[in-house]
C-alpha cells in the first residue's frame, strides 16, 4: 500500500509538472508566433507605405496624383478593412487623401495616441477603424521641404492576425494534448517499473513478518541494493542478539537453580526447626520469582524475533486429543471448531502453553464436555487483526469475585483440584507480552468461558 501510495504521489506530481510546463511552453510559443505574424503583417503594410511615399516624393508626378489600389484590390472595395490615407500637415494646407475603400471615413493618427516612432521612423499599433473594425496601422511622417510635410498611413484588417494566431493555437493545443498523453503514459510506465524494486522489498518484508521468508532475496538495482543489504544485516543482528539473550537466560537459570536446590535440601534436613521452615518458605518464594522473571526474559527475547507465525488449528487439535486421553477416566469430550486461516503472530511453544493451560483447567472443572472455538476478526480499520480462542466447559463456573481472583498468581479456588494455581496467571502474562488479553465469563454450556485474544499472523 505504501509503495502504491508513493507511486501515486510521484505520478500525480510528475503529471502536474508536465501540465504546468506544457501550459507555460504553449503560452510562450503562442506569444512568439503572434509577434512573428504581426511583424510579417507590418512588413506587408510597410511595402504599401513605401509605395505611397515614393509616389508622393516623385518630382515628375503631379502632386495631386496618388495610386488607388497599390496592387491590392481590397483598397478599392468599400470598408474592406484595408485602407491608406495621406494627410498634409502644413499650416493652412491641410489636405487628406485616402483609398476608395475608406469611403467617407478616416484613420486615427498613432502620433496623437502617444505612440513613439521606431528606428526607421515609422509607428505601428492597433486602432479602431470604420464600422468598429480592429485595424493594424503603420504610419510615417514624410518631410519634402518646400513641397510639404505629410503623414502617410496604411492599415490592414487585424482579423487576419487573429485568425492566423487562432489556427496556430488550435494546432498547438492538439499537438500538446497528444504530447501530454504520451508524456503521461511514459511517466506512468517509468513510475510503475521504476518503483517495482521497492514493491518487491515491501512484499519481501511482509513475507518475513508472516514467517514465510527469513531475508530479502533477489537482485536489486544499485540504488536499492544498499537498502536491501542493510535490512538483511539488521535482521541478522536482531537474530544474534536474541540468541545471545536466550543463552544468557539459560545460563542464569542453571546458575541459580543449583544454589537454590542446595539451600532447599539443607533446610529440608532440619525441617523441624523454625529457622529451616522459614528458609524453605523463602526458598520457594525465590524459586517462584526466579522462574517467573526468567520466563519473562525468555519471552521478551523471543518476541523480538521477526517472522514468528503459528497455525492455531493443529495446535488446538493436538491439545484436545491429548487432554481427552489424560481425562479419559472421567469421560471428558473436547470439541474443536477452529478456522483454518487463524494464525498466531508468535512462537508455537508459547501458544501451546497458553491454550494448554486453559484447556487443562477446563477439563479439570468440566462435567463431561469442553468446547474450543477459534476465530479471526478485525475490530476496526485502525487496529490489526486478532484471533480469539474461546474455551468453554460445562462445570459449575465461577462467580464474578472468583473470576477476579482466578488470574492471581498462586491463587487456588479449590484445594481439592491438582495444580499450583499458576496456570491462568501464566496465560495472562504470556498474552500481555504479545499485546493480547484473557477474558473470563460465563459459558453457554453452564460453566466458565475463557476467551484468549491474541495478535493474528
Amino acid at each position: 500500500m505504501r509503495a502504491n501510495s508513493l507511486a501515486l504521489r510521484l505520478f500525480v506530481s510528475a503529471t502536474a509538472w508536465a501540465v504546468v510546463i506544457l501550459a507555460i511552453t504553449g503560452i510562450i510559443l503562442s506569444s512568439l508566433y503572434r509577434e512573428a505574424v504581426e511583424r510579417a503583417f507590418d512588413r506587408r503594410l510597410g511595402v504599401y507605405l513605401r509605395t505611397l511615399v515614393a509616389d508622393i516624393a516623385a518630382p515628375d508626378e503631379p502632386s495631386d496624383k496618388f495610386p488607388q489600389s497599390l496592387g491590392e484590390p481590397l483598397f478599392e472595395l468599400p470598408l474592406s478593412g484595408w485602407y491608406w490615407q495621406v494627410t498634409r500637415l502644413d499650416p493652412g494646407k491641410h489636405d487628406v487623401r485616402s483609398s476608395r475603400s475608406l469611403w467617407d471615413g478616416s484613420l486615427p493618427h498613432l502620433q496623437d495616441l502617444g505612440i513613439a516612432a521606431g528606428a526607421d521612423g515609422s509607428r505601428q499599433g492597433y486602432v479602431t477603424g470604420p464600422e468598429d473594425q480592429r485595424l493594424r496601422l503603420v504610419e510615417r511622417n514624410i518631410d519634402l521641404g518646400d513641397e510639404g510635410h505629410y503623414l502617410v498611413a496604411v492599415a490592414g484588417d487585424a482579423a487576419e492576425i487573429t485568425d492566423e494566431t487562432r489556427s496556430f493555437d488550435e494546432a498547438l493545443v492538439i499537438t500538446f494534448v497528444l504530447l501530454a498523453v504520451v508524456l503521461l503514459l511514459t511517466t506512468m510506465f517509468q513510475v510503475r517499473f521504476g518503483l517495482a524494486p521497492l514493491k518487491r522489498i515491501t512484499d519481501s518484508l511482509a513475507a518475513i513478518r508472516a514467517g514465510t521468508a527469513e531475508r530479502l532475496a533477489g537482485q536489486f538495482p544499485v540504488e536499492i541494493a544498499p537498502l536491501a543489504r542493510e535490512t538483511n544485516a539488521l535482521i541478522d543482528a536482531n537474530r544474534e542478539i536474541v540468541e545471545r539473550a536466550r543463552t544468557h537466560v539459560g545460563n542464569l537459570a542453571h546458575a541459580l537453580k543449583t544454589p537454590l536446590s542446595v539451600i532447599v535440601n539443607e533446610a529440608a534436613a532440619h525441617k523441624r526447626e523454625p529457622f529451616a521452615t522459614k528458609v524453605l518458605e523463602q526458598a520457594d518464594i525465590m524459586r517462584d520469582q526466579v522462574a517467573r522473571h526468567l520466563e519473562r526474559a525468555r519471552l521478551a527475547a523471543r518476541l523480538t524475533v521477526v517472522g514468528s507465525v503459528t497455525d492455531i488449528e493443529p495446535v488446538v487439535t493436538a491439545l484436545a486429543r491429548t487432554m481427552e486421553k489424560i481425562h479419559h477416566d472421567r469421560g471428558i469430550t473436547v470439541e474443536v471448531h477452529a478456522a483454518a486461516e487463524a494464525r498466531f503472530r508468535g512462537e508455537r511453544q508459547d501458544l501451546e502453553e497458553m491454550i494448554g493451560n486453559l484447556v487443562d483447567n477446563a477439563c479439570k472443572w468440566a462435567g463431561s464436555r469442553v468446547a474450543i472455538a477459534v476465530t479471526r476478526t478485525r475490530a476496526d480499520a485502525a487496529s490489526g487483526e486478532t484471533v480469539h480462542v474461546v474455551v468453554d466447559d460445562d462445570g459449575r463456573g465461577l462467580s464474578l469475585a472468583e473470576r477476579e481472583q482466578a488470574a492471581t498468581r498462586g491463587r487456588r479456588l479449590d484445594e481439592t483440584k491438582p495444580g499450583s494455581g499458576l496456570g491462568l496467571s501464566i496465560v495472562v502474562e504470556l498474552a500481555a507480552l504479545y499485546g493480547g488479553e484473557l477474558k473470563l465469563g460465563a459459558a453457554p454450556l453452564g460453566g466458565l468461558r475463557a476467551e484468549l485474544v491474541l495478535p493474528a499472523g
